[in-house]
């Protein structure tokens, strides 16, 4: 089936640029001897994770507990977690990762790592953890003058097993880039250096980010990247310079399905499939709520749950029943909106590839009154 014959709204992946993103990242890990653990949180589908690991990929970063879940299911070995975790369900979630796969979690605070560790003293288990750092994000994580501090008074909790230290740039999206990925790469060589002082042989040193990928690619200061958004690209990365039209793999089909006034078109998605994003981590760069490929002069200005609004800025050729393709600003929200992608190569539909680790999609056993 062509593409142009969907119904719509649909969320449509280019395979043969997904594969290219890959390749094109994988390679530059692989020139630079480093290894390539993306964040999966961008596209949440095991059939896509295994792409990734065909083309090299050794192992993933997880936004959720159950994209972590999905992928020990599915025999991934090497699992990492993003964040920390601190009440006791959670915990115990990551001591059942941590018995059956080589599992990671991140840790900032003393608390939540005292908290893992009495939880896997009493289970007989070892978790492994690395210590986030603050790059410039001011999110999570320590600073590394205090890297020595934290692993000092860690090295008390005997179930924890200190693995290095892991970043996210993620304010590059708000700020020169080069300057982002230089303050990341300085932070994270500081942090290697204080681990390996401290006695520490750090298996990670390890950060991620689509924007600064190439910069830290190149650094001796890294060895383990996490890039996320790299494999489908956005408005945000085009914004940026960090992409083109070309490299973005997920769009959005869409039809003009109302003319109401003069140079005022409203078509058949909305916020539930483009998302309200207008860029991560304070960027600032993007105007309208999506990109219409192949129309400048078009300016998708609101949108409602299932509609959008769109207005042109000059002269038009759309006409209502035409079809149009929107390239999402934050492929990430996008993608987190839909279960399935339609995949689709030269413009025919091939294959359909399930969203299947979205949050909640894993049915809990939660004991109901």
């Amino acid at each position: 089936m062509d593409k142009k014959n969907l119904e719509t709204p649909a969320v449509l992946l280019d395979l043969s640029i997904t594969e290219e993103n890959i390749k094109k990242f994988q390679s530059a890990a692989n020139q630079n001897n480093k290894e390539l653990w993306p964040m999966i949180k961008t596209h949440k589908s095991s059939e896509i994770v295994a792409i990734q690991e065909k083309y090299g990929a050794k192992g993933f970063l997880c936004g959720t507990l159950d994209e972590c879940e999905t992928l020990m299911l599915m025999g991934v070995k090497n699992i990492m977690y993003a964040y920390p975790v601190a009440n006791e369900p959670n915990i115990s979630r990551v001591l059942r990762l941590a018995k059956n796969c080589n599992f990671f979690v991140r840790l900032d605070s003393l608390e939540s790592a005292q908290k893992i560790n009495n939880a896997a003293e009493r289970a007989r288990v070892l978790v492994n953890y690395t210590v986030i750092i603050d790059s410039g994000l001011h999110r999570f994580g320590i600073k590394p003058g205090d890297l020595k501090d934290f692993t000092g008074k860690s090295a008390a909790f005997k179930n924890l097993v200190l693995k290095g230290v892991s970043t996210h740039p993620g304010h590059a999206y708000g700020c020169d880039i080069a300057a982002a990925a230089k303050e990341e790469i300085m932070v994270m060589e500081e942090s290697g250096k204080i681990l390996k002082e401290s006695g520490f042989n750090p298996e990670f040193i390890s950060s991620g980010s689509t924007p600064t990928y190439f910069y830290a690619a190149e650094s001796d200061a890294i060895n383990k990247l996490h890039p996320g958004n790299y494999i489908f690209m956005d408005n945000m990365q085009i914004s940026m310079g960090c992409a083109t039209e070309k490299d973005c793999a997920l769009t959005v089909l869409a039809a003009v399905i109302s003319a109401p006034r003069d140079g005022e078109f409203i078509i058949d998605a909305g916020s539930k499939c483009l998302g309200l994003d207008k860029g991560a981590h304070t960027n600032s760069s993007i105007t309208g709520f999506g990109r219409i490929i192949n129309h400048p002069e078009l300016l998708i200005v609101s949108l409602s749950e299932e509609v959008g609004k769109i207005k042109s800025e000059s002269q038009t050729n759309i006409r209502i029943g035409d079809k149009i393709e929107i390239i999402p600003n934050h492929a990430c929200s996008a993608a987190n909106m839909t279960s399935y992608y339609i995949g689709v190569r030269n413009g025919i539909v091939e294959k359909i590839l399930n969203a299947d680790m979205r949050s909640n999609s894993t049915p809990k056993n939660i004991k109901l009154d």
